[in-house]
């Protein structure tokens, strides 16, 4: 029974966008002008051995470290100036240290398609400073057959979720930016490999009913070098809005209530005299949570900016 309990971590709220490098994303407040994409392909390594059960701080002293490679590739394309699409899907390999003599293997594959509108509703420049506003929206919804009932191996929530985003950030004349932003991720069902599960209450149905979440988002930053340099601190926290708590002597499950706590730092570099190349990197650090993994990420990407239709005039 202690076996099972040392099992008992509960998996990283799934974010398509959350993890990777940030260089023109459906979070930023970046925009890519009409006619205009960028392509990123990313690489993140992320890692933990302690693990909240509910609000209590345990060790993985079954399966030790967790290790979690994710391989991103994204492009964020520009429809017109003011509107931006975005689409990608990860590809992910679990493992652990000491995966209990050999009885729980990690996982791989291709984990889901995340596809995204972002808006400029407003960007207005004064003397001091330009305040932008906008507003997104996003799906994304499992592409392989993964089993998301199991953590800490899974390599997602296996539930389709939609978002809504809200996103103002004002920067100054030197370049020193603020950006704050708030999400709200509706989730739907997602299927076990089982007929029956617990969530303060018997559930006979293979049928998970994962929360919903609120994500909140602040980065202070900026541009140096000329604009050829971007770097910025940000903190991202999660609340799921319903929920139950990792049993003990139990297994976590898509059905727990997750709350994050995150810090980071990123720098995106744009070499001037490649044009549209870019490489960007960052570290991240889950600080604080509940049923949710003490883990810490480190991410590098590359960026290519360019035009995929030009002007008559051009």
């Amino acid at each position: 029974m202690n076996k099972i309990k040392y099992l008992s971590i509960a998996i990283l709220v799934l974010l398509g966008c959350y993890g990777s490098a940030n260089a023109q994303t459906p979070n930023d407040a970046i925009m890519m002008e009409g006619k205009q994409a960028c392509v990123l392909f990313e690489y993140n390594y992320g890692t933990f051995y302690k693990y909240w059960e509910g609000s209590d701080l345990r060790e993985n002293q079954t399966i030790a470290t967790v290790y979690r490679n994710t391989v991103m590739p994204m492009a964020a394309i520009g429809i017109v100036d003011r509107l931006n699409f975005y689409i990608g899907v990860p590809y992910i390999k679990t493992k652990s240290s000491d995966p209990n003599g050999g009885q729980f293997a990690g996982a791989k594959g291709f984990q889901d398609l995340t596809v995204a509108l972002k808006y400029q509703i407003l960007n207005r420049e004064s003397e001091s400073g330009t305040f932008s506003l906008l507003a997104g929206v996003g799906f994304s919804t499992p592409i392989s057959n993964y089993l998301p009932d199991y953590m800490p191996y899974s390599l997602g929530l296996g539930a389709p979720e939609l978002s809504y985003r809200a996103i103002a950030q004002y920067e100054m004349k030197n370049g020193i930016y603020f950006r704050g932003g708030a999400a709200y991720l509706w989730r739907g069902y997602a299927k076990a490999e089982r007929e029956y599960y617990y969530n303060d209450g018997s559930y006979y149905t293979p049928w998970m009913d994962v929360p919903n979440a609120i994500t909140a988002d602040f980065s202070l930053g900026t541009w140096l070098l000329e604009k050829a340099l971007r770097v910025e601190l940000n903190y991202l926290g999660s609340k799921s809005t319903s929920g139950d708590d990792i049993r003990a002597y139990n297994a976590p499950q898509p059905t727990n209530d997750i709350e994050i706590d995150r810090i980071g730092i990123f720098a995106h570099y744009y070499f001037p005299n490649i044009k549209g190349l870019g490489v960007a990197a960052y570290h991240n650090q889950v600080i604080n949570g509940k049923n949710t993994a003490r883990i810490r990420t480190t991410g590098i990407g590359v960026t290519y900016f360019f035009n995929y239709l030009k002007n008559k005039s051009q």
